[in-house]
């Protein structure tokens, strides 16, 4: 019987979840075995996967998990080199170059695990099954915002939290913004046509701003990009890659600009792709932005977990999507399974 082990996520500010109750009970009537950890985040309460007919396991217990268990969490286990045995779903944020993502697949092979990453987890045509995308766009718009209205009132965005809902966020973000006194500032987003870019333009235009709307033919030609300077605020919602333009590079700080705010939603700051590469780190929900430039002043926000800000929103929205794969787990040589796998083993090579 195949084993579906869902961990409580380990990251502050974590409350997210990629199965429901609902979820998790047609699982098992499939046939597979569910069990599911305690947590004292997570946004759905453990009760409804008790009355689903889940096994309930203790916070943090997964390491313990028998070894035919699949292991499944969104968001990264900690960093502290201990080999991984088990076949794990998740965000591994390993397979693009970032230097952190070594030590994580250095740690697969010393365990012998596997790693079905639920970004590289695509169907026949290469696209992913389920992606918060949209709502990473939507809360980083929001944050973004946030950043140059606490610019414009001569601090620094400060810390943010979760939302009950989407309509919670706008309400403080309207307060904010026109707490200003200013007109609403301009935007560009760039990879306007994907889940990411759509959900960022559509909570601009909810807030009054009407943004530039960029994708590949607008930055095909590889740069330099004038117009992102030209606008108060830009949002990057193109994930790094090889052969991803720089959108802003170092010489942009001191050039004539209106740009004041990045927010770069894909946030891949350690990335040898990054194409905001003005800064080196992310930021937090407590700092959501960093002053990379005074005078005239530019702030980053780059916050990796943006779609927490709306946990249950973001959760039944990803948990649908990513249902009918879930479903097929007892098929792990097969479709979408077997090609995550194949990425996992290609990215080992050299490890």
């Amino acid at each position: 019987m195949t084993h579906l082990w869902v961990r409580s996520e380990q990251r502050p500010n974590e409350d997210r979840t990629g199965l429901t109750p609902e979820g998790a009970a047609k699982l098992m009537e499939k046939g597979l075995r569910v069990t599911v950890e305690e947590s004292s985040s997570r946004i759905i309460p453990i009760e409804g996967y008790r009355a689903a007919g889940c096994e309930i396991a203790p916070e943090n217990s997964w390491p313990e998990a028998p070894r035919d268990a699949i292991v499944f969490g969104l968001k990264e286990l900690p960093d502290d080199d201990t080999p991984l045995p088990h076949r794990h779903i998740m965000f591994g944020h390993a397979f693009k170059g970032q230097h952190s993502g070594r030590r994580l697949l250095e740690r697969f092979k010393a365990g012998g695990g596997t790693l079905y990453d639920l970004e590289y987890l695509v169907d026949t045509q290469g696209r992913r099954v389920a992606a918060f995308g949209y709502w990473a766009g939507y809360a980083g718009a929001a944050v973004s915002l946030m950043a140059w209205a606490a610019q414009k009132s001569g601090g620094l965005c400060g810390p943010v939290s979760a939302y009950p809902d989407k309509y919670a966020l706008q309400s403080d973000l309207a307060k904010r913004l026109d707490a200003t006194g200013l007109p609403r500032p301009s935007a560009i987003v760039i990879g306007a046509l994907g889940r990411v870019g759509t959900g960022a333009a559509d909570l601009c235009t909810a807030m009054g701003v009407a943004p530039t709307r960029w994708d590949m033919a607008e930055t095909a030609n590889g740069g330099p990009f004038p117009e992102i300077l030209q606008h108060d605020i830009f949002l990057n919602c193109i994930f790094a890659r090889p052969g991803t333009p720089v959108f802003v590079p170092q010489e942009a700080l001191t050039a004539p600009r209106s740009l004041s705010v990045i927010g770069d939603v894909a946030c891949d700051p350690d990335s040898d792709y990054n194409p905001v590469p003005v800064y080196s780190e992310a930021t937090t929900w407590d700092a959501p932005a960093t002053r990379v430039h005074d005078a005239p002043p530019l702030d980053v926000m780059a916050i990796d977990n943006l779609p927490s800000l709306l946990p249950l929103e973001s959760s039944e929205d990803y948990a649908a999507q990513l249902l009918p794969s879930l479903l097929t787990l007892d098929r792990l040589d097969q479709d979408v399974w077997a090609r995550a796998e194949t990425t996992f083993n290609d990215n080992m090579k050299g490890i």
